[in-house]
């Protein structure tokens, strides 16, 4: 990158997600039960509705919200999908597929070994977001990675 690309506003300390869904409480529980999250805290106002809370995947801080569409806060669900996929990088590919399938996930693609040295497979959760499960198998370079690439366009256009 070039030196203009650099923030200019000093360092950056953390990247988070915020998940905006329907029924923040179910999608809480339902992260627990599939990725292990842990509840740091939640905000509700007098209705019940989760106006904010966190929750940790893992060592990664992750935020999430009911949706309040007076604010344009809408979930995948209400627009219809949701083109960003997350990853969890796991020690049991297979096991925590499983889980997660288990726990309600729907399994988008099994897992299996990938070019670029892990072992991963993809699920959908109910909230109308995706979650790549993976576990490292091989340390490659990004060298080795485009040669794998190609490879697999070579072989696809056999």
């Amino acid at each position: 990158m070039s030196d203009d690309s650099k923030n200019k506003g000093g360092a950056v300390k953390l990247v988070s997600t915020y998940l905006t869904v329907k029924d923040a409480k179910k999608a809480l529980a339902f992260y627990a039960q599939a990725f292990g999250a842990r509840e740091i805290f939640r905000l509700e106002d007098p209705n019940g509705v989760i106006g904010h809370a966190e929750f940790m995947i893992g060592d990664t801080l992750l935020q999430i919200a009911d949706e309040y569409p007076d604010f344009g806060a809408l979930s995948p669900i209400t627009i219809g999908g949701c083109p960003v996929k997350f990853t969890i990088e796991v020690e049991d590919a297979h096991a925590a597929f499983n889980q997660a399938v288990a726990a309600g996930c729907q399994s988008m693609r099994a897992v299996e070994k990938q070019f670029y040295g892990y072992l991963s497979g993809l699920v959908a959760d109910p909230f109308g977001y995706s979650w790549f499960l993976q576990q490292k198998v091989e340390d490659l370079s990004a060298e080795e990675m485009q040669e794998r690439w190609e490879a697999v366009f070579d072989e696809s256009c056999a």
